[in-house]
């Protein structure tokens, strides 16, 4: 009885030991995940400000009162995607656990960003930097200013009485930002296709990933994301056609858009390119996701089957 005893203690304590491991072991990974999800907002964070202050920094005629109102803009949108990514449940940003898609869409929209600094500060310190890189604009504004392009739309956006070099320098921005999205949805649809995204052996949630969109609401899910797939990506092939129009209407009357700010230009042309190509990769992302929904649910029919053909 005395070695009975014995043995029951000692498997008291083996299995008290190895709950206590687990037990700490889920502790640990779980603050390492708090861990590394606080320190990938600051970083996000960080260069999200590094994004919004790059045109105040590159470009020489800067006022004080200019770059404390960039500083203001940028602290707010950096707390705004800290506090988007160190929350265990996403309100805004999508996708936000299926890199990388904001990675690509980021280094689209920072690209975009630079180069047209670059090319404006090149009018009042050119470098070599600056040439080349405006060299490369106005050499795809050039090839791409034919009737009904894009291009030649957005330079629609200049009053009439424009000048030549004011018309050269809204259609070298309007060219080097539309290279650079296009260049962009290129390398992400190459991802897609190779079968990098999403990640293999990562799981996707839906909700997570997309939380402005209801699973629960309407028709079934996958004919709801298809559908917001076309629309996306319909929207995506016009703005580039609509922004310019729109633009010239609202500004009718006013001072010509590329002689307000370099700033005006930056981020006008940054938009006009970066908001259709980022729906464009929404629009083939929301497919992908309807595809693997649909698969997982022809796998599942087959693993039933199986089981009922199994238990027959």
């Amino acid at each position: 009885m005395g070695k009975i005893e014995a043995v029951r203690h000692n498997v008291r304590e083996i299995v008290g030991t190895r709950a206590w491991h687990w037990i700490k072991t889920v502790r640990d990974e779980g603050g390492q995940a708090v861990f590394s999800r606080l320190s990938g907002a600051i970083v996000r964070a960080l260069l999200v400000m590094v994004l919004i202050a790059t045109p105040s920094v590159l470009l020489a005629d800067i006022t004080a009162d200019a770059k404390q109102m960039v500083a203001l803009v940028a602290l707010f949108v950096g707390m705004l995607t800290f506090v988007e990514y160190n929350g265990t449940y996403p309100s805004l940003i999508e996708f936000r656990d299926a890199p990388p898609f904001n990675r690509v869409r980021f280094l689209m929209l920072f690209g975009t960003v630079f180069c047209l600094s670059v090319i404006e500060r090149g009018r009042v310190a050119p470098s070599t930097l600056t040439d080349l890189v405006e060299a490369v604009g106005l050499l795809i504004g050039q090839s791409m200013d034919f009737p009904y392009s894009p291009v030649r739309l957005a330079t629609l956006m200049v009053s009439d009485d424009a000048s030549g070099a004011e018309m050269s320098a809204v259609r070298t921005a309007a060219g080097m930002a539309y290279l650079i999205s296009l260049m962009s949805l290129g390398i992400f649809v190459v991802m897609l296709k190779i079968g990098r995204w999403p990640g293999r052996g990562r799981v996707f949630n839906v909700w997570i990933n997309l939380p402005t969109f209801n699973p629960s609401a309407g028709a079934d899910v996958v004919q709801r994301l298809n559908r917001d797939a076309r629309v996306n990506i319909a929207l995506g092939f016009l703005l580039p056609f609509l922004t310019p129009a729109v633009v010239k209407i609202a500004l009718a009357g006013f001072e010509p858009l590329a002689l307000a700010s370099p700033q005006t230009l930056i981020w006008t042309m940054t938009a006009w390119a970066f908001l259709p190509a980022s729906l464009f990769m929404r629009g083939i992302a929301m497919g992908r996701v309807a595809d693997m929904i649909r698969q997982t649910r022809a796998a599942n029919r087959v693993a039933e089957a199986d089981k009922r053909f199994a238990a027959a």
